[in-house]
């Protein structure tokens, strides 16, 4: 598996014979321009992880991709080929299984309406299990080897995220969800949830692929 986190929550897997963008949202541009793409994975409906702007022309340029986005946001993003991926479904491409979970996104305010999210584990034989889990901490799926960690975000404070990874105990992991804090604040949680989640995080601000063995 090699894994680029292309800033805030967009992550480029390539697991098992495919390429798979997650999350490719306004608050950062390393995504533009990718190709051969096998597929656009949205977690939900945010512009941080679906720009409308940007998003588009990525379709254009990879038309062989599959475009699977959570269910009601495939109904208003009016993305080209948007096939809804619901929670507790699975998805197979090619040797890649892509399976949802979840529902909701995570709680912003009791006066805000809650919306879709999806949080997305990719499987592959003899590789490991990795998990993005968009904006909620409240699906922890068995078995993660690698997990992207919100840093921070309007709808979670680090004592959740702590427990999320406590009991998620994934043994390696990295930041993502970063692109609403400065380089302090980027600090600071990576050396807490280092400390107290016992996970194992990999600092992957460099944009870089980084290999997982």
């Amino acid at each position: 598996m090699i894994v680029t986190h292309l800033g805030h929550s967009a992550v480029l897997v390539e697991t098992g014979d495919r390429r798979l963008l997650i999350d490719p949202g306004d608050l950062s541009q390393a995504w533009h321009g990718l190709s051969e793409l096998d597929a656009v994975i949205v977690t939900h409906q945010h512009p941080d992880h679906a720009d409308p702007v940007h998003l588009p022309g990525l379709l254009a340029a990879n038309p062989r991709a599959q475009v699977l986005v959570e269910p009601s946001s495939s109904e208003l993003s009016g993305l080209p080929r948007a096939r809804p991926l619901e929670a507790g479904q699975s998805v197979d491409l090619g040797s890649v299984r892509i399976r949802a979970v979840g529902g909701r996104h995570a709680v912003i305010h009791r006066d805000i309406p809650r919306i879709g999210n999806v949080g997305v584990v990719l499987e592959a034989a003899g590789e490991p299990r990795f998990f993005h889990p968009g904006d909620a901490l409240e699906a922890v799926p068995a078995g993660v080897d690698l997990v992207g960690l919100p840093a921070h975000g309007p709808w979670c404070a680090m004592k959740e995220i702590i427990d999320f990874a406590r009991a998620l105990a994934a043994p390696r992991g990295f930041l993502i969800h970063d692109g609403l804090i400065n380089q302090r604040g980027w600090r600071l949680s990576f050396d807490r949830l280092g400390q107290m989640s016992g996970t194992e995080l990999v600092d992957l601000r460099s944009g870089q692929p980084w290999t997982v063995a």
